[in-house]
C-alpha cells in the first residue's frame, strides 16, 4: 500500500517550490551571458515573449496532468491514455523523465558541490586557514567528492521530510533569502567601477539582432528549459496542488517569477563581469564571447572578488550562498520525481526511497567525477539537449492528441470555473497542440 500523498498547505509554498526547481544554476550563470550575446535587451524582449506565449503552455500542461492524476509522472501519463499503445508511450515517457532526471541530478550534484566548495573557500580564509581555502579551491578529485556526497545528504534529508515539512517548508526559507540576496549583491555590485558598462551590455537593445536565427532559438531554449519543463518535475509538483487553486493563475505566477529572477540575474552577473575586466580580470574567451558556465563561476568572479581585498571575502560568501541556494532548490525537484514514483508505486517509506535512490545518484556521480574527462560532457548533452527536449515533446502530445479535451477543462474549471470563457482557454489549447511541439523540435533540431 502506497503512503499518503502530501499536498501544499498554500499557493507561496507551491510557488516557492516550484519557482526555486526553475530558477538553477543554469539561470544565474547562462540567461546573463545569453542576453549579452544576442543583442542585450533585444534578446530579452524575444525571450519574455517567448516564455509567456511557448513555454508557458508547456509548463501548465505538466501542472494540469499532475493535478489531475495526483501521481507520480508514470502513473499520471498512464491513468490519461484511453488505450493499450497510448499507455504503453506513458510507460516509456514517464521512464524515460525518471531516468533523465536522475543522470541530470548527478552531474548537477558535482557542480553543486563546487559551488558549497567555493562559499566554504572564503570562511577559511577569514579563519586563517589557507591550506583549507587552496585546497577547496583547486580541482581534485577528493574534493569533488566529498562536496558531492555532502551536497546529496542535504538533499535526501530535505525530501525525506516529505512535501510539507521538507519541500514546501524549505523552498519557504530558501527562495526569499535567495532573491534578498540577489538584490543586495546588485546593488553592491552597480556601485563599482566598470558596472555601467555591463549593464550597457545587459539592457541597451541591439534590434539588428531580432531577426537572427540564433538569437530566436537561443530565446526559445532558454524560455523552455529553464522552467524545468520536460523530466516530469513540474508534474509531480503539480500533482500536490489543492483542487481549489485556479491553475492558470498559479502557473502565471510560476512563470513569472522565474522570468524575474532570471533577469535579475542579470542586473548582477553582467555588471560584476564588465567590473572584473575593468581590475584586469579576463571575461572573453578565445573566440571573443563572454566566458559563460562553469567557467564562469569558479574563474572570473572569484578572480574579481579577490581583486576587492577584505570587502571581497564577503562578497564572495553572499555570492556563493546564492549559488549554493539556487543549487539546493533545483535538486530537491529533481529527486522528488523518482522518489515520488518509488513510495506510489512500490510503497516504499518515503525516507527509504529518498535514502535509495540518492544513494544511487550520489553513486552515479562519483563514477562521473572518477572519469570526468570523458563522461561529464556526455551525460549533460544526452539528457540535456537531446532526452529532455524529445521529453517536453511528448507531453505537449499527450496532453493536446492524446488526454480527452473534455476532462482538461473540467480539471481546470475546478478552481477557475469561469475557465472555459477565458483568454487562456480560448488561446492553450491551439498553442500547447500545435506550436509548442514544432517550437520544441525546432530547438532540438537546431
Amino acid at each position: 500500500m502506497a503512503a499518503p500523498r502530501g499536498e501544499f498547505t498554500s499557493r507561496f509554498g507551491f510557488l516557492m517550490a516550484a519557482s526555486g526547481s526553475a530558477v538553477g544554476l543554469g539561470n544565474i550563470w547562462g540567461f546573463p551571458t545569453n542576453a549579452a550575446s544576442n543583442g542585450g535587451a533585444a534578446f530579452l524582449f524575444v525571450y519574455l515573449i517567448l516564455a509567456f506565449a511557448l513555454a508557458y503552455p508547456a509548463l501548465m500542461a505538466e501542472l494540469i496532468i499532475g493535478r489531475y492524476a495526483r501521481a507520480n509522472a508514470v502513473t499520471a501519463l498512464r491513468s490519461i491514455s484511453p488505450g493499450d499503445k497510448s499507455k504503453i508511450a506513458a510507460l516509456v515517457v514517464g521512464f524515460t523523465g525518471i531516468i533523465t532526471v536522475t543522470f541530470i541530478l548527478s552531474f548537477y550534484a558535482i557542480v553543486s558541490g563546487w559551488m558549497i566548495a567555493y562559499f566554504f573557500d572564503p570562511l577559511a580564509r577569514l579563519l586563517g586557514y589557507g591550506g583549507v581555502a587552496q585546497w577547496l579551491t583547486t580541482d581534485a578529485i577528493l574534493r569533488d567528492a566529498a562536496f558531492v556526497v555532502l551536497f546529496m545528504a542535504v538533499t535526501v534529508f530535505i525530501i525525506s521530510a516529505g512535501v510539507q515539512e521538507g519541500i514546501e517548508k524549505w523552498a519557504s526559507r530558501l527562495m526569499p533569502s535567495l532573491i534578498i540576496i540577489l538584490i543586495l549583491l546588485i546593488l553592491y555590485v552597480l556601485t563599482l567601477p566598470g558596472a555601467m558598462d555591463g549593464l550597457k551590455a545587459y539592457l541597451v537593445p541591439d534590434f539588428s539582432s531580432i531577426a537572427d536565427p540564433t538569437l530566436l532559438v537561443d530565446a526559445m531554449g532558454q524560455a523552455f528549459f529553464s522552467l524545468s519543463l520536460g523530466v516530469g518535475t513540474m508534474l509531480v509538483y503539480g500533482s500536490y496542488i489543492s483542487k481549489q487553486e485556479n491553475l492558470p493563475t498559479t502557473g502565471g505566477l510560476v512563470a513569472l517569477l522565474d522570468i524575474s529572477i532570471a533577469v535579475l540575474a542579470g542586473l548582477l552577473i553582467l555588471p560584476a563581469m564588465y567590473v572584473a575586466l575593468a581590475n584586469g580580470v579576463e571575461i572573453f574567451d578565445s573566440q571573443g564571447g563572454l566566458i559563460a558556465g562553469p567557467g564562469l563561476i569558479i574563474s572570473v568572479l572569484p578572480a574579481l572578488f579577490n581583486t576587492m581585498g577584505v570587502i571581497g571575502i564577503f562578497v564572495a560568501l553572499g555570492f556563493f550562498l546564492l549559488m549554493t541556494i539556487a543549487s539546493l532548490t533545483s535538486s530537491i525537484s529533481m529527486l522528488e520525481v523518482p522518489v515520488a514514483y518509488a513510495v506510489e508505486h512500490h510503497g516504499l517509506q518515503r525516507s527509504k526511497a529518498a535514502a535509495i535512490i540518492g544513494s544511487i545518484v550520489t553513486l552515479i556521480s562519483l563514477t562521473i567525477v572518477f572519469n570526468f574527462d570523458p563522461m561529464f560532457d556526455i551525460v549533460v548533452t544526452y539528457t540535456t539537449e537531446m532526452s529532455q527536449p524529445l521529453l517536453g515533446f511528448a507531453f505537449c502530445i499527450f496532453v493536446a492528441w492524446i488526454w480527452r479535451r473534455n476532462d482538461i477543462l473540467k480539471e481546470i474549471k475546478q478552481g477557475a470555473p469561469e475557465a472555459e470563457q477565458g483568454l487562456f482557454w480560448k488561446i492553450w489549447p491551439f498553442y500547447v497542440k500545435f506550436v509548442c511541439p514544432v517550437a520544441i523540435l525546432i530547438v532540438y533540431f537546431q
